[in-house]
């Protein structure tokens, strides 16, 4: 990301808190991480899916945004739909939630002095009243981030690969194994970003090699390590 994001913890268990402002004229691609965003843009609020690629928002007239990013597995029982319904899409809120509850959250936010927090109140006060989210997909997600094997992850819950490839479209919005290259590849970003050159991030986050990360990087994030970087 690029200087004008900033990001902290939640109160709501997992997610993150952010907000970006872009300069007019820039183009700022946003990386699959398996997660899911509540956005406030252009005073509407918006539901971003999982990508399975790099997403380049629409338009380069810049401005503020803000949003809450949920960790995978954990925005679907909130949001009360599946994930793979949201996958690769960004949809207005009121597509999900009742028109005139979205109304009023709207006011609400475009009201507030600080709309990233009043997305989190938001979040908090819906989670107060819906089921948590699947606490073996949670586990999963935990298993595959650590750079265990699909197979691995799925013996150590205790499900066939049939049944958590479908109980994995329901909370991530893809298959384990997609789940998995994304969040090694977000592993690897986060190593060069701390200054481990390529052909030690590659294997330290799980590639086989530098050639293996920068094929990942391509079919990912349709760019290539230095353009990423340089670019954020």
């Amino acid at each position: 990301m690029g200087d004008g994001y900033e990001e902290r913890a939640s109160r709501l268990d997992g997610a993150k808190v952010w907000t970006l402002t872009v300069p007019r004229g820039s183009v700022h691609p946003v990386l699959p991480d398996g997660c899911m965003d509540l956005l406030w843009i252009g005073g509407r609020l918006l539901v971003a899916g999982p990508d399975t690629h790099a997403e380049t928002p629409a338009g380069s007239d810049g401005g503020s945004y803000a949003g809450l990013r949920f960790a995978p597995g954990t925005a679907p029982a909130l949001l009360g739909v599946p994930a793979h319904e949201l996958r690769d899409r960004r949809i207005a809120l009121a597509g999900l939630w009742p028109e005139a509850e979205v109304r009023e959250l709207t006011e609400r936010v475009a009201e507030a002095a600080d709309p990233a927090t009043a997305l989190e109140e938001i979040a908090l006060h819906r989670a107060a009243g819906t089921a948590p989210p699947d606490p073996a997909m949670r586990f999963v997600a935990g298993q595959l981030d650590s750079g265990r094997s699909v197979a691995d992850t799925a013996r150590s819950v205790g499900l066939g690969a049939r049944q958590l490839h479908r109980r994995s479209l329901a909370a991530f919005g893809y298959g384990p194994k997609t789940l998995a290259r994304i969040l090694r590849l977000q592993r690897a970003l986060a190593l060069v970003r701390s200054g481990m050159p390529y052909a030690e991030a590659a294997p330290a986050a799980g590639c086989a090699d530098q050639a293996h990360l920068a094929r990942e990087m391509r079919e990912l994030a349709g760019t290539t390590l230095t353009g990423y970087l340089a670019g954020s």
